[in-house]
């Protein structure tokens, strides 16, 4: 569901220019710290995990409608599509869900690119690349996706043929699948996360007369002087006299 509390998105440079330095550097700083709460804070972890329940939920409505049409008689068959339409009911409103989640996590990364492009701020990026929420996704995600795994191949491999084997299937495999596709997007939601903290907030002062600013905040080593193309060697300094030159007047 879109939010309405992400910041909004930072003001254009013509406008940059005549704002105080230190207030911009505070309103980006806090910006992105709020942007990075909305992508791995622990609510919306367990957002993801909650639409993965509707989804297994409905997915439960879909396998007992399988189960009950293979059943046969008119009983059976009412009761099938009663089912069916009570996972029309829960799977419908679940992938509305997630297509609104899907436009917010995008917006929330056009704002991210729009902030950390406005400024360079070395101090206050480093606290954004957040590795402990990062990690706390990964090994979630690790975990449900072992466990999705764990259940698809173990139905897959316990099946035996007979009467109502073929629709218990589907419905165990539907059910791993969901867990590890939930898994995959947690996943990548840490690894999308990593690479923008990685690329975006990657600073590089302005180059001076001593040499480059680096993103520490000390000076590296200017750049050698260029050699000659033709023999290779330093260029002379102004004011030095060759080898063959005569002595001087």
């Amino acid at each position: 569901m879109p939010r309405r509390d992400l910041p909004p998105p930072p003001p254009p440079a013509h406008l940059r220019e005549w704002l105080d330095e230190s207030v911009v550097r505070a309103d980006r700083a806090r910006s992105l710290a709020e942007l990075v709460r909305h992508t791995l804070g622990i609510e919306r972890l367990l957002l993801l995990w909650a639409v993965a329940a509707v989804f297994a939920l409905g997915w439960s409505f879909v396998g007992m409608a399988l189960m009950a049409f293979e059943e046969g008689g008119p009983l059976a068959c009412a009761l099938g599509l009663v089912f069916a339409a009570l996972a029309a009911g829960v799977l419908v409103p679940a992938g509305i869900w997630f297509g609104r989640g899907a436009r917010l996590d995008r917006r929330i990364r056009q704002l991210q690119c729009a902030w950390a492009a406005s400024d360079r701020d070395p101090a206050a990026d480093r606290r954004l690349r957040a590795p402990g929420r990062s990690l706390a996704w990964l090994l979630a995600s690790l975990a449900l996706g072992a466990l999705g795994l764990r259940v698809t191949f173990g139905a897959a491999a316990g099946t035996r043929p007979g009467e109502g084997a073929y629709p218990e299937l589907v419905l165990t495999m539907g059910l791993g699948l969901i867990l590890w596709v939930t898994a995959l997007l947690g996943l990548g939601k840490a690894g999308a996360h990593y690479r923008w903290a990685m690329c975006a907030l990657r600073s590089a002062g302005p180059a001076g007369p001593f040499g480059r600013l680096a993103p520490s905040g000390r000076l590296s080593p200017a750049a050698p002087a260029r050699r000659s193309a033709s023999t290779g060697r330093p260029p002379r300094a102004s004011g030095t006299r060759s080898r063959s030159s005569g002595p001087a007047a």
